[in-house]
Formats: C-alpha cells, sequence, structure tokens
C-alpha cells in the first residue's frame, strides 16, 4: 500500500459458530435429560425392603404372597422384597438399624422409634383354656374355672416367642398369681398339637387370630373322651387395656373356636394388633402407594390366605399407640397428593432454572458475538480508510489489491449480519460505505487510464499481443 496502512483480515467466524452451536446444544440436551431423569425418578418402582419372621408362619406367607402380587401387577409403583427374620421382635430391631423399609411388628411390644404404623395387618385375640378332665382317673382336681385358680399349676404355652410368655405373666399379675409359683411350658406352633397331645397341663394359652387353625388345633388335640375344655374369661380385660394401651378389651364369639359350642357363650379376653410399620424417613408418597397397592391387592389373595382379607386402616387419630405415618394418612383421609401436587415445587423451580439459562445463554451468545461486532467496526472504519487510499492511489495494482480486502470485507461483514452480530441498520451503512469506495475506484481507474503514459503503455501493449 502506498499509504504504508496494515491491512485488517476478518477473523473467522468458525470457532463463534463451533461454540454458539456447542452452547445451544449442551442447552438442549440438559433440558432432555433433566426432564427425562425426572419423568424417570417419578414413575420407577420402588422396591420395599419387608421384615417379617418367623419361618413358616402366616405371616411370613401372607407377605410373599403380597410381593409376588405387588411383582406381577403392571405399572406398579412399588415392588417388595421379603426379609425373614425369627420374629417379630427381629423385624422391629431390624427396622431400627435401618436395615429394612417395612417390617411386621407386635403392638405389645417395644416399638422402634422410627416406626409409623401403615396398617393393621391382624388382630390377635388371647384365648386361656382348661382341658376336659379325664374320665375313671380315680380322685378328680379341683376343677380350674379361674384365673385366680392357677397358681401352681402348670401351663402350656403355644408358641417359642418370650412375649406369649410375658403376656401370661402380666395376666397372672392382674389376678393375683405370682408368676413364679407357676409352671410354664413352651412348645413351638408348628408342633404344637403333638406336644399337647403329650403334656398333662392344667391349662393353656394361645395368642392369635379369632378363627385360628392353630389355636383350634390346639384346643382340640387338649380335648379327649368328648369332653369340652373350660374357656378362662379374663374379666379384667378394661383394667389391662387401661393399665397397657397395647392392648384392648374384646370378646371371642361364640362357637368361633372349632364347633357350634366352643364355647357356648361369649368369652371376654384382651386383644392386640400386628402391624405393618414403615420407618419415618421413609417417602409419603411411597408409603402412600404402597397402602393403595395393598388395599387394593387385599381381597385378590383372600381365598388362598383368609387373613389377607383382615389387613385394617390404621389408627389415624394423634393419640394413637403407634403414630400413623403421613403417607398412609393421607391415602386413608383421602388426601393423598397427585403428580401435580408432589412435584409442583419441582416443576416451578425448572421453569425458573430453565429461564435462567435461556437469559444465560442469550447472553453467552451475545458475548460470543462481541467479538464479530467490534471486528466488523474496525472493518467498517479500515473500509473508509480504503476509500480515502483509493481516491488518491497512483497505481491501478494497489487499486485491485484494495478491491479484494473490499471483497473480503464484505464476505465478512454478510456473515455477520446472518449469523445476528450486526443489524440491519449497520449493514446499510456499511453498504453505503462500499458504494462510495467502488465508485471511488471506478473513477480512479478511469483518472489513471485517461493520463498519456498510460494511453502509451496500454498502446505498447495492445500491440504486443496482437503481433504475439
Amino acid at each position: 500500500m502506498t499509504d504504508g496502512s496494515a491491512s485488517i483480515s476478518p477473523k473467522p467466524l468458525r470457532s463463534a459458530k463451533r461454540r454458539l452451536m456447542f452452547v445451544l446444544i449442551a442447552g438442549a440436551l440438559a433440558i432432555v435429560g433433566a426432564t427425562i431423569a425426572g419423568y424417570y425418578f417419578a414413575v420407577r418402582p420402588v422396591t420395599l425392603r419387608i421384615a417379617v419372621g418367623p419361618a413358616s408362619s402366616d405371616d411370613l406367607k401372607v407377605v410373599q404372597a403380597l410381593a409376588q402380587a405387588f411383582n406381577n401387577q403392571q405399572h406398579t409403583q412399588v415392588k417388595l422384597r421379603p426379609v425373614q427374620t425369627d420374629g417379630a421382635t427381629a423385624s422391629a430391631q431390624t427396622l431400627a438399624d435401618g436395615k429394612a423399609d417395612l417390617a411386621i411388628i407386635r403392638g405389645d411390644l417395644e416399638v422402634p422409634k422410627n416406626a409409623q404404623a401403615v396398617a393393621t395387618l391382624r388382630k390377635n385375640v388371647v384365648v386361656m383354656w382348661v382341658p376336659p378332665a379325664a374320665k375313671g382317673k380315680g380322685r378328680k382336681a379341683a376343677k380350674i374355672t379361674k384365673i385366680a385358680q392357677l397358681g401352681g399349676r402348670k401351663i402350656g404355652v403355644v408358641g417359642r416367642t418370650p412375649a406369649n410368655v410375658n403376656l401370661l405373666k402380666l395376666i397372672l399379675q392382674q389376678y393375683g398369681v405370682d408368676p413364679m409359683k407357676v409352671e410354664i411350658v413352651q412348645f413351638p406352633a408348628n408342633e404344637a398339637v403333638e406336644a399337647i397331645k403329650n403334656l398333662k397341663a392344667d391349662a393353656y394359652l394361645a395368642v392369635g387370630p379369632a378363627n385360628s387353625k392353630l389355636t383350634i388345633d390346639a384346643i382340640t388335640a387338649s380335648t379327649k373322651d368328648g369332653g369340652e375344655p373350660t374357656f378362662l374369661p379374663i374379666d379384667a380385660s378394661e383394667a389391662i387395656a387401661q393399665n397397657h394401651p397395647a392392648y384392648e378389651a374384646a370378646e371371642i364369639p361364640a362357637g368361633s373356636l372349632g364347633s357350634a359350642d366352643r364355647p357356648d357363650d361369649e368369652v371376654k379376653t384382651i386383644s392386640f394388633s400386628h402391624h405393618i410399620v414403615a420407618r419415618k424417613g421413609l417417602s409419603d408418597a411411597t408409603v402412600a402407594a404402597f397402602t393403595r397397592q395393598l388395599f387394593a391387592i387385599r381381597q385378590s389373595l383372600k381365598n388362598d390366605f383368609p387373613l389377607a382379607a383382615k389387613i385394617e386402616t390404621p389408627d389415624t387419630d394423634k393419640d394413637a399407640t403407634i403414630p400413623v405415618h403421613p403417607g398412609a394418612a393421607a391415602f386413608v383421609d383421602g388426601e393423598e397428593k397427585t403428580f401435580l401436587d408432589r412435584y409442583s415445587d419441582y416443576i416451578w423451580w425448572s421453569l425458573m432454572a430453565f429461564s435462567a439459562m435461556g437469559s444465560a445463554g442469550a447472553w453467552f451468545a451475545g458475548y460470543l458475538k462481541q467479538d464479530e461486532r467490534n471486528t466488523n467496526t474496525s472493518q467498517r472504519e479500515r473500509l473508509l480508510e480504503m476509500l480515502k487510499a483509493a481516491r488518491q492511489s497512483d497505481s491501478t495494482d494497489e487499486l485491485d489489491q484494495l478491491q479484494a480486502e473490499a471483497d473480503d470485507i464484505l464476505r465478512h461483514t454478510l456473515d455477520c449480519f446472518e449469523h445476528g452480530a450486526i443489524e440491519e441498520g449497520t449493514l446499510t451503512a456499511f453498504n453505503i460505505a462500499l458504494e462510495q469506495f467502488h465508485n471511488a475506484v471506478a473513477d480512479r481507474k478511469a483518472l489513471l487510464l485517461s493520463m498519456p503514459q498510460n494511453l502509451q503503455r496500454t498502446a505498447s501493449q495492445f500491440r504486443a499481443a496482437g503481433t504475439a
């Protein structure tokens, strides 16, 4: 260049394009990923561990049936995985240790501090009876008709759990009988019939549902020579329930223990429940879904497992012995939250986040275009300088070089306009400057070619070309 000014070459836009494209793609993928992840976590089935025992118990069989039914359901929200334990006490400890999400526990045992009621699995009644006296066996012993007469006697307890023995001692103490003066013998529930046949006890105690097959078989096994057992009423059931809230006063209906006259009249007793409890930190929505599925499926299991039909809703009173889990309470009270209720806050915050991301993306896109705008401003100033240089140029070669540089600036300016780096008004101003430049180049070339030395040079070049 005759004026010695440096040429400003337009910066390539490819890197800026790639950065902007990367930001847009990353933002779109983030939104899609967040949406898919949110939907997945909202609808995916949750597997809950439920502690239950002992082996071969009715509780374990019912839970296994529930687990199979839950797992076979389509579009289920909750699945069950039984965790077998040695009994209700072990199940409660498993829940307390955080090794299970749900557990089957006895309401008259210590309830874990992190346990909240979900449902009542079954209600149990205490049955105490005296076998009929054997016929033809010499002098008859005094007939036992009241619990207060059990002092110094031998009592058989169905089941190996210490809880049944403690329950017997509580009843004896209520009637002034010293448990230390009573011989207590336990035998496994699955061996009850055979053990009772061979055991000569003065009285027996069994705990279970009102129509428990185990209790009925145990009573039948203790009955010989056609005699009927004598059922011992717990007349102090109200007092026991008052002093021990885990128990309730109850009655054994007439004819409910194996025959129409067994017992021949209602018998007062006490009852307590086996509960399905959940750990306190378990999601309300998960517990509500479990409770809903539980009560929806229990009727379909009653033919194979009659106990399943006796599952009841938990006590939702604030003074309940075991506080109800909020998820179960929501189901019982008809206040279960919908999908939008549960996730409205997340949706609102997500929209706010997406809006912030959009604003940030717009700012970043503008930031990326700032370099292009600065470059285009420099190139426009360069074009004005080139306009001045073209009017003063003394060489057509220099004018050709200026023209080539102007073409590059035009190409870059059009790319900037296409990508939104410059507005239409800026492009119009640039077009005016470019038009002035082209006019100046054309006028200057015409002037240079009209000079005598240039005319002579042009004629010589023409003759040389013709000779060739």
